[in-house]
């Protein structure tokens, strides 16, 4: 089994950034060679990928609203996941979510483990 906890979400402007982290408890990535996904959900919306990582990290994957704003990286020497958000806009308001698997999938339904979430809200 694998536990997710994010943090790092908050209350911010338009423009700023943001990192969240995602920790792994249980046993480390690197038994599972899980792949790490973040996702995020608006009020009243479905579930939206954002970015995903592959077990070493030379594979990543984003979602065309967050190309070149955002960078997903690992330290799996630290179990943990980051997902850096720069040129935050208020659409990039949603509570967003860590998820492992066994690949870099788009799709939330191929996500086995998730975190809690964590609210991200950007003020115009």
């Amino acid at each position: 089994q694998v536990q997710l906890v994010e943090s790092g979400g908050g209350l911010v402007q338009a423009g700023d950034s943001l990192r969240l982290s995602c920790a792994a408890s249980g046993r480390p990535f690197s038994s599972y060679s899980l792949s790490m996904g973040w996702f995020r959900q608006a009020p009243g919306k479905e579930r939206d990928f954002v970015s995903a990582i592959s077990w070493s990290g030379g594979n990543t994957v984003y979602a065309d609203s967050v190309k070149g704003r955002f960078t997903i990286s690992r330290d799996n020497a630290k179990n943990t996941v980051y997902l850096q958000m720069n040129s935050l806009k208020p659409e990039d308001t949603a509570v967003y979510y860590c998820a492992a698997s066994s690949s870099t999938y788009s799709d939330p339904r191929k996500y086995a483990y998730w975190g809690q979430g964590t609210q991200v809200t950007v003020s115009p």
